[in-house]
């Protein structure tokens, strides 16, 4: 389709002051009335309560023990591998994030 580029434009606020009053309002209201299409089931089958019972729960995880080359940081208390080591002061040792 060919398009005359020479032809004046209509941009929306040249449309806005045609309309009538009672077709603005429908079209905010159009506009206002998108609503998200939710899955109440699906919803409330993935929610969590705190303090529920999860006694038949079983861990999954495999924990291993701290390793040679690795040290528990002071101040968060997350295992860090040796290279992540900033700062010894006495017994205490931080990582870089801490540090």
């Amino acid at each position: 389709m060919a398009t005359d580029y020479d032809a004046p434009r209509r941009n929306e606020t040249d449309e806005l002051g045609e309309d009538s009053l009672e077709e603005l309002k429908a079209r905010r209201a159009e506009a206002q009335s998108s609503s998200v299409d939710v899955d109440e089931t699906d919803f409330n089958e993935n929610l969590e309560l705190p303090g529920a019972d999860l006694s038949g729960e079983e861990l999954t995880v495999r924990v291993l023990p701290k390793q040679e080359d690795e040290f528990t940081c002071s101040r968060c208390f997350l295992v860090q591998h040796r290279t992540r080591l900033a700062s010894t002061r006495g017994d205490q040792t931080f990582c870089r994030d801490c540090a």
